[in-house]
């Protein structure tokens, strides 16, 4: 199983806010939403394209190609035309850091 990597201080990502990071050669994207946060694909099932440049809205991420939404704390797809979920990173905070572990 993958190890937890450091992406970034709890202060460096705002609430409400999300930031792109690159954890072993994937990239990915953390939200910080009512002072929980959660890790997705930086990538929309149905196209992929770039989640991190997509409109936040609460839980919900919206693609930026074609406005597919996804739920920021599971990577279920909430609307067309995404069909499939991505994938959902797990996370912890600890010592005033935000820590990512990535699932396969």
């Amino acid at each position: 199983m993958a190890e937890f990597v450091r992406v970034a201080s709890v202060d460096a990502i705002a609430d409400p806010g999300k930031s792109v990071f690159e954890v072993d050669d994937q990239v990915v994207v953390v939200f910080h939403v009512d002072g929980q946060f959660s890790c997705l694909d930086d990538v929309c099932t149905h196209d992929d394209g770039p989640l991190g440049e997509g409109r936040l809205e609460g839980c919900t991420i919206a693609c930026p190609r074609h406005g597919a939404k996804f739920d920021i704390r599971t990577g279920a797809a909430l609307t067309m035309p995404a069909t499939r979920a991505t994938v959902c990173h797990e996370v912890k905070v600890e010592d005033g850091a935000v820590w990512v572990r990535l699932r396969s």
